[in-house]
């Protein structure tokens, strides 16, 4: 307990008059690698230091004879005795011993610096539960940018489109998200989860991600608990200044096309809002006096600026008598632009004829900021209470042209744009408290407030008709082609957790919690529809629409706007959740550890909405629930180095809001059309895992995982055939189940050769309900690769005057996986496999300045997918396109 006091000492700083200074880097023996946040410690007094993120401390003190502690958990402490310190600066490294046996979790007072791979690796081998977890430090020599390409790295996980995270062959509403360890809403209305590239790396601590349930988490995962922790860390006072500049090869100085908006990504487009809340006689004669709206159809001609990037990190530790105000501020700035020549999609029937047959081009814009603030307050000896701060904002912008015929055999070209912009504003407040003469009891609390949006602000679409000759006119077959839609959903989250640990023995220890959240969504969504029969223009391109799509062929009468916000475009939704928990950490021999833990929950989700021609929230779904989950983790330590872990648990899967309510519901026009169901009712899922760790005390470290799921009722999207058309609904399915094996292996080759890589085998199958239009009863879950491997190639040497190289090769494999599930006699859409290297290198001159060139989708493979057609037993393309290759060149500055 001594020991891990003392390291709370590190964060008083001796700011008095000095004479002298003793500075250099600590490092691992073994690895090399940097010890971010090593204590240096001067016995019997209050004054310290604490290695950065390089290793590098600095200490300044008076003249005399001094004895200094290095410490730092994870690690043996060295004692230097008799430093005799006068006017010269002495720079003196040191090179520390690991001892896993000083990172047990219990009694544990000081906070611990997890960002390097070494520390991350100890946590990961004496934490009570299975863990897998992914620090800053290995994500920048690795050239990783944000969450989603960090969790990509973890074994069995998986990107779909639109970021849907898949893990083990479960979709996105098997998984949650928490932001330091709080959970965190997601501004899309049709994912659980928020987008993770709303995460930049220069924010994030690390990323820990458990499969196994543990009962101090909701309950409601079966796939991943993905805990997103920012930075927190003061290790000495720093500013940091970085800029790079990039871009996709085939996009950076190319030709573009935006269509008109006002302002830029930073700000919203808006309308006039009267125009929103007036009757709809009023509408249709205000429209006709009154532009309300910003923007045109028309479509500007641009050149691809490169992608630019910047970020400012700010860090000051502050001495307030005995105590330590830690501050901590980061802002980061991207824009990146993304073009995709030549790609198709098409639709087919069941015979496999062409349906729908188009190709594209597409031109897109995205512009993110991300802020983070933190602020830390040390009380007594190693109490702290903090608040912290994270703002992210992602604008994207996308114009689309396309060329083809529909399924009526019209030749069209179509004009799109869409603007999605999200938003997410999170506050926390966290703080932990010992008490006993042994600090043997502790209250841990958290506090959040989050608001997330999802806008879409402007979408627009013309759709002009091809005659033979190539000429082009308006398309005016059933007055919607040419329209606006306007969509805002917002949702407001409270969090709040309290526990309280008892540590009854050295490493025994009984933990009660309480968790309450409270959860609020609002969504609405408006279209304006052209009625363009009565004009007659002449079309030179599908470009340049001022000329006839315009303010005073409105005011004329010769375009028609219609209004269409009906009740059932608008909804209201909450739920809560009550909760308490009991668990134990109990060795029953010096090497057998269990966790065993109990979690009752009272959920109740409500939704409250309109009908087809109903009333706007005349109607309401409830779902109100008592459950119990039990959770089992056991760890047996064959020896320091070997562990075996056994798993079994029940969680439960809850139907999303716009699931279990029967109306219809379409995000955008053009999107699918969704209607819920009113009876639908929570799914459980009965899980086991089996795994085995080996870790080395050079770094090296295997793991091996078989698991089992059982989805009792799991909900499953169906569709069904409504007026011809193909309506999507959700229903409970008898069973599913998803099993598989895990591989994962750490291996330092030579020094600071390394090699790491992962490789996921699973198997998946859900029976579906009888009356669905889908093609096969039986298959496999949507979204899940049979095959996903990781390969890391990674060298780090050092050099003289504390220079360094980072050179990094990855690989990723998405095996092929159902993209979407075929109905009406068609088979499944399956996207081929997919394969990925970047590569990414940096050179660090000395600790203040570091340049990195990276590399990204070295391949350049195309996106396919491919649909199965049974009468034939044949395959055809229905989709494909190709983002491209890119790189970036970018210049990191510290200042210490």
């Amino acid at each position: 307990m001594k020991r891990i006091v003392i390291l709370i000492l590190s964060l008083l700083l001796g700011l008095n008059a000095v004479a002298g200074i003793v500075k250099g880097k600590i490092t691992d023996k073994k690895l090399s690698e940097a010890v971010v946040g090593a204590a240096v410690l001067v016995e019997n007094q209050s004054i310290g230091t604490v290695a950065d993120l390089d290793g590098y401390y600095e200490l300044r003190l008076k003249e005399g004879r001094y004895t200094l502690i290095i410490s730092c958990i994870g690690y043996k402490d060295i004692v230097l005795k008799d430093l005799e310190i006068g006017s010269e600066e002495k720079i003196i490294n040191f090179e520390m011993e690991s001892d896993a046996t000083l990172l047990s979790a219990g009694g544990v007072s000081a906070k611990k610096v997890l960002e390097s791979e070494r520390s991350l690796q100890l946590e990961r081998m004496n934490s009570n539960i299975a863990i897998e977890n992914l620090g800053v430090k290995e994500m920048s020599i690795k050239g990783i940018s944000n969450v989603q390409e960090g969790v990509k790295k973890i074994t069995g996980i998986s990107i779909a489109d639109a970021g849907q995270l898949i893990v083990r062959g479960l979709g996105d509403r098997y998984s949650i998200t928490t932001l330091n360890s709080l959970p965190i809403a997601s501004p899309n209305p049709d994912n659980k989860l928020i987008p993770l590239d709303l995460f930049p790396s220069n924010t994030i601590q690390n990323i820990t991600v458990s499969k196994v349930y543990n009962a101090d988490s909701y309950a409601d995962y079966s796939g991943a608990h993905i805990d997103i922790n920012t930075k927190d860390n003061v290790s000495d006072n720093f500013i940091n200044i970085a800029l790079s500049l990039g871009g996709a090869f085939n996009s950076i100085g190319q030709k573009a096309y935006r269509m008109d908006r006002s302002g830029n990504l930073f700000s919203s487009p808006r309308m006039d809002t009267k125009a929103l809340n007036m009757s709809l006689l009023e509408f249709d004669d205000y429209v006709q006096k009154n532009n309300i709206f910003s923007t045109s159809f028309r479509a500007d001609k641009k050149t691809n600026l490169p992608d630019m990037s910047g970020s400012f990190g700010f860090g000051r530790n502050i001495k307030i008598g005995n105590q330590q105000l830690s501050i901590l501020t980061s802002l980061a700035v991207k824009n990146s632009y993304q073009n995709i020549n030549d790609g198709f999609f098409k639709t087919l029937e069941a015979t496999g004829n062409i349906q729908n047959d188009f190709s594209y081009d597409s031109f897109s814009q995205e512009s993110d900021i991300t802020a983070l603030g933190f602020l830390s307050y040390s009380l007594r000896k190693s109490d702290n209470i903090g608040y912290s701060f994270f703002y992210a904002r992602n604008a994207k912008d996308t114009y689309q042209q396309r060329d083809g015929l529909d399924s009526e055999g019209h030749a069209l070209v179509g004009s799109n744009n869409t603007t999605h912009i999200y938003m997410l504003q999170n506050h926390q407040i966290t703080g932990k408290h010992y008490f006993g003469e042994q600090e043997n009891w502790s209250l841990n609390y958290g506090l959040s407030y989050g608001i997330t949006s999802n806008e879409e602000p402007d979408r627009r679409q013309v759709m002009f008709e091809k005659a033979v000759d190539g000429s082009l006119s308006l398309f005016k077959l059933n007055r919607q082609e040419t329209m606006r839609y306007f969509g805002e959903l917002e949702e407001r989250e409270w969090n709040a957790r309290i526990v309280a640990d008892w540590h009854w023995a050295e490493d025994n220890k009984l933990e009660f919690g309480l968790n309450f959240r409270d959860k609020v969504r609002d969504y609405a969504g408006t279209r304006f529809y052209y009625d363009v029969n009565r004009l007659n223009a002449e079309i030179g391109d599908i470009y340049n629409t001022d000329e006839y799509l315009n303010f005073e062929n409105i005011e004329n009468g010769s375009i028609t706007v219609e209004r269409k916000m009906q009740p059932k475009d608008s909804y209201l939704a909450g739920s809560r959740i009550y909760a308490t928990y009991i668990l134990s950490d109990i060795y029953i021999i010096p090497s057998l550890l269990l966790n065993l833990g109990l979690r009752y929950e009272y959920s109740q989700q409500n939704v409250r909405y309109a009908t087809d021609g109903g009333e706007k929230y005349a109607e309401q779904r409830q779902l109100n629930k008592h459950d119990l989950f039990p959770a089992l983790n056991a760890k047996y330590s064959i020896n320091d180095r070997h562990n075996i872990r056994l798993s079994l648990s029940r969680s439960i899967t809850r139907p999303s809001f716009i699931e279990m309510a029967p109306f219809l519901y379409q995000e955008a026009y053009g999107a699918a059309q969704i209607r819920g169901n009113e009876e639908l009712q929570n799914g459980y899922n009965y899980n086991l895992d089996l795994r085995y760790e080996f870790f080395a005390d050079n770094g090296d470290m295997l793991s091996a995982t078989g698991y089992f799921k059982y989805l009792d009722k799991p909900i499953e999207r169906i569709q069904a055939l409504q007026g011809g058309a193909t309506l999507h609904s959700f229903r409970n399915a008898n069973q599913g189940l998803a099993a598989g094996v895990e591989l994962e292996l750490r291996k330092v080759i030579y020094r600071e050769l390394k090699i790491a890589g992962n490789i996921s085998y699973m198997y998946t199958n859900v029976r579906l309900p009888e009356n669905g239009a889908y093609t096969n009863k039986e298959r496999a879950l949507q979204g899940a690769s049979p095959i996903l491997a990781n390969v890391d190639l990674t060298w780090t040497p050092k050099f003289r005057n504390d220079n360094s190289l980072s050179l990094a090769l990855t690989y990723n494999l998405q095996g092929k996986r159902i993209a979407a599930v075929g109905v009406s006699g068609l088979g499944d859409v399956v996207q081929r496999a997919l394969h990925t290297v970047n590569f990414n290198a940096s050179y660090k001159f000395n600790s203040n300045i570091s340049l990195k060139l990276q590399f990204s989708d070295l391949l350049n493979r195309a996106v396919v997918f491919e649909q199965q057609i049974p009468v034939t037993a044949s395959n055809m393309i229905v989709e494909k396109y190709k983002k491209g290759a890119g790189f970036e060149l970018g210049l990191s500055i510290d200042i210490h």
